[in-house]
């Protein structure tokens, strides 16, 4: 039917806290309209993030971008008529009172940002918004051989994501270089 070429991205504007009910109906229209060969992806960018849940780090998972889902498709015929009207989606994100009939694509650019940011995470570049550290901060090591101890945070390094935390050792202070996800938060 179409080429390579014919799929370009576009963004659906969504009702926010929507975006998964948005995606699940319009996979089960691709799926009952049999639209498999004018729409081949639908997208919910989200990034992964650590998160302390009774003193033990969970890796979880968010929307990027709330309020929008991406859909790699063909333009053609009825289908930005079928997508407007998925339940939940107020339109596509270049809508304009004047072409509302028109949708813009994104450009590769923003695409390849996008979607980069959304396989390229992996679990050690994991965004950390949920936890800060200061120095005076109190910190117990969670890894290693020193793990269980308590120390006290005298440096931080956000660039290279390290802690320099001293602990009391046979009633010494010692400094150690510990990586975030060695330690949590006291």
């Amino acid at each position: 039917m179409g080429e390579q070429n014919d799929f370009l991205w576009y963004v659906m504007k969504a009702i926010g806290g929507k975006e998964k009910q948005v995606k699940e109906y319009l996979e089960a229209e691709i799926r009952t309209l049999r639209l498999e060969d004018h729409i081949k992806k639908v997208l919910i960018p989200t990034e992964k993030y650590y998160s302390v849940v009774r003193g033990k780090k969970v890796i979880k998972e968010r929307v990027s971008f709330p309020g929008y889902v991406l859909v790699q498709c063909a333009m053609v015929g009825e289908i930005p008529h079928i997508l407007r009207n998925i339940p939940g989606v107020l339109g596509f994100l270049s809508d304009t009172k004047e072409s509302m009939l028109h949708a813009s694509p994104l450009r590769e650019s923003e695409v390849n940002r996008i979607l980069g940011q959304v396989d390229e995470q992996s679990q050690s570049e994991l965004i950390e918004n949920e936890i800060s550290y200061k120095v005076g901060d109190a910190v117990k090591v969670t890894d290693g051989p020193f793990a269980s101890f308590i120390g006290t945070i005298e440096a931080v390094d956000d660039a290279r994501r390290r802690l320099t935390v001293a602990v009391k050792i046979f009633g010494r202070r010692t400094p150690m270089e510990l990586a975030y996800n060695q330690v949590e938060k006291e």
